[in-house]
């Protein structure tokens, strides 16, 4: 005779179980998020905004196995506008952070306004989903969250500040503003260190960047600036929060480019040495162990084809660093107008985007050299940022 309350009993098990399996395949995931854009496409060389787009997406992405695997994709607004580094992901990867820079003007569908939007996304979801949308500056654009998980800054590239925002578990909320400058100064990314006290803020507007202090949840501009190259702005902070490099684009204008590391052990902390990369570094990261620096040049590859910059792709450079010295040890060809990029825990695998191709790229170390797995991990839009969890030591 069949038992009915036994087969709900049963039904109930099984559910239990697959939710405890899911919560446990997350749990043991190596999160990478990639924020993709999907408003803008490159036209021979120009940035040109796509008429009636579909929505720009955020993709979630276990590192652990290989090859990658994606584990979702969904609809988030984000920009290509700013450093590869508007998105970002809590230490516990319970949480991603993501700004919006750029949406479509209302009033001319062919051009961008400045957004003022940092969504929250839930990466323990099935499927993962965004759980609230905050207001920032305008044109918020690079953003970090401390490796204690409490607090996150967002660059505000419209407006000369930085948005401060406290995390307790998954609720976010806004703390206020830090002033750095006016409009023109191009706050464009806010890098901290591991220890949670210090904050470096890229000013690609005026060529400098900027410390804050960290107490708690008080941050402020301590008035010390730094001049690097030509227009700072992707920046990294070592996991030993010993130095940072930061990515000097320059103006455009086909000349090469360079990268600055910063002594972060120095009082006051200072630049110590530049060195040149080539056409426009993009996407700059450290390994997690400590022991590489990551670099994207454009190459000239978001170039009009016709002109005498021109390449047909861009490049991923890898560098070892030994202290403040970065010594070059590789290089490898990616796609057009490549923007992200991002290590494995391991620091043996890298994730390239390719914001033309509308893929990431998956590359491994193999003695100190930079290996193409072959593996492409196709998106549903223009790959515009990337980050993984930055967790304590």
């Amino acid at each position: 005779m069949r038992c009915f309350p036994c087969n709900r009993l049963m039904v109930f098990c099984l559910v239990a179980l697959c939710a405890l399996v899911a919560l446990v395949s997350v749990a043991a995931a190596q999160l990478a998020v990639s924020a993709n854009d999907n408003k803008v496409t490159l036209v021979n060389g120009t940035a040109t905004v796509v008429q009636n787009p579909p929505p720009d997406t955020v993709a979630i992405i276990d590192l652990k196995p290989f090859p990658p695997k994606l584990l979702a994709e969904i609809d988030v607004p984000t920009s290509v506008v700013g450093p590869p580094l508007s998105v970002a992901i809590t230490p516990d990867e319970s949480l991603a952070l993501v700004t919006a820079a750029m949406k479509i003007d209302p009033n001319d569908a062919t051009k961008q306004t400045p957004n003022n939007q940092l969504s929250v996304i839930d990466l323990q979801a099935s499927p993962p989903k965004v759980i609230s949308t905050l207001e920032t500056g305008k044109g918020p654009a690079g953003l970090s969250i401390t490796r204690q998980g409490d607090l996150a800054l967002v660059a505000n590239r419209a407006e000369g500040t930085v948005s401060v925002f406290g995390i307790k578990g998954k609720e976010v909320s806004s703390l206020g503003t830090v002033k750095i400058g006016d409009d023109k100064t191009g706050v464009s990314h806010v890098t901290i260190s591991p220890d949670g006290k210090t904050a470096l803020v890229s000013r690609d507007g005026d060529n400098l960047i900027s410390v804050l202090s960290i107490d708690g949840t008080k941050v402020e501009y301590t008035k010390r600036d730094m001049a690097a190259g030509q227009r700072p702005y992707g920046i990294a902070i070592s996991a030993t929060g010993t130095m940072a490099v930061v990515a000097n684009i320059g103006r455009g204008s086909g000349d090469a480019d360079t990268i600055s590391i910063i002594d972060m052990t120095a009082k006051p902390v200072r630049v110590v040495e530049t060195i040149t990369v080539g056409q426009t570094p993009e996407g700059i990261m450290l390994s997690p162990d400590g022991k590489l620096c990551a670099v994207i040049i454009m190459n000239g590859s978001n170039k009009a084809k016709e002109s005498p910059f021109y390449a047909d792709h861009g490049k991923l450079l890898l560098y070892s660093v030994d202290g403040l010295k970065l010594t070059k040890l590789s290089e490898a060809p990616i796609g057009h107008w490549s923007q992200g990029v991002a290590f494995s825990a391991d620091s043996q695998h890298l994730l390239a985007q390719n914001m033309v191709e509308k893929n990431l790229m998956v590359f491994k170390v193999i003695n100190n050299k930079l290996e193409d797995t072959g593996q492409r991990l196709p998106m549903k839009g223009g790959p515009a940022a990337i980050r993984t969890a930055e967790k304590p030591r």
